[in-house]
């Protein structure tokens, strides 16, 4: 299996926004990531639109048919967004009001667990692939199933976060057992949060990982390499 790479492009919002202004465009930024070797687009559609907005995600689905992968919480608004838009899959995600990234996978109580049940039927319909954020748990990977999802995106800030070698090998179990179990069920096995040019490799390493999804360090990254080596750079190291 070829580890596929997702590059988030939310910063390049973020940029754009902290003046009001029209560059950096994330169209432009999309293109120059799927050239250099990117497999798909992550963008996160927030309540707040902070950095990607509803325009941004018309312009990326229509420009880029089959190459967006939308995150957004469990919410009507952004679930009439998704249905609008279209996108080739989207990643349903918590979202705490204030927060500055996400802060954990979702949260399975019977409320949420009957919503997720909804809206992934709804965007099945609409022929769109489901992927839900969950912590590396195994009672949390057996609910991403029974609700329909085709895709599990393991959250690796605690294994990101870990500050001794010790702390990230155990985080590490927990992704690969995490990432077997979810592989039995069926489910399609992902990752992000947190993850860098010096760490990403023992998690792209788990056998049954699909696909990585990175965009804060490769667009830090960029700052002092550009872009296009950026992207080649991590693309190399998965």
């Amino acid at each position: 299996m070829t580890l596929q790479l997702g590059v988030n492009i939310d910063h390049v919002a973020t940029l754009r926004q902290a003046r009001r202004a029209t560059v950096p465009n994330p169209a432009r930024a999309a293109r120059v990531c799927l050239k250099a070797g990117a497999d798909y687009i992550v963008i996160h559609l927030r309540r707040d639109e902070r950095h990607i907005n509803r325009k941004d995600v018309a312009q990326l689905c229509k420009k880029f048919p089959g190459k967006i992968h939308l995150e957004c919480s469990v919410s009507p608004a952004m679930e009439k967004a998704a249905l609008t838009y279209k996108p080739f899959s989207v990643c349903l995600v918590p979202e705490k009001p204030g927060e500055v990234t996400t802060t954990g996978g979702l949260k399975f109580t019977p409320v949420v667990i009957k919503r997720l049940e909804k809206l992934i039927k709804r965007l099945h319909q609409k022929k769109i692939i489901v992927s839900l954020f969950v912590s590396p748990v195994e009672a949390d990977i057996r609910t991403a199933a029974q609700v329909g999802a085709d895709i599990v995106e393991l959250c690796t800030r605690d294994y990101s976060e870990a500050t001794t070698a010790q702390a990230a090998r155990k985080q590490l179990s927990l992704i690969k057992s995490a990432s077997r179990t979810a592989a039995r069920l069926g489910l399609e096995v992902h990752a992000g949060h947190g993850l860098d040019y010096q760490n990403v490799r023992a998690v792209a390493a788990v056998k049954e990982m699909a696909c990585m999804n990175i965009g804060f360090s490769i667009l830090a990254q960029s700052i002092f390499v550009g872009l296009p080596a950026a992207v080649r750079q991590m693309r190399e190291l998965l």
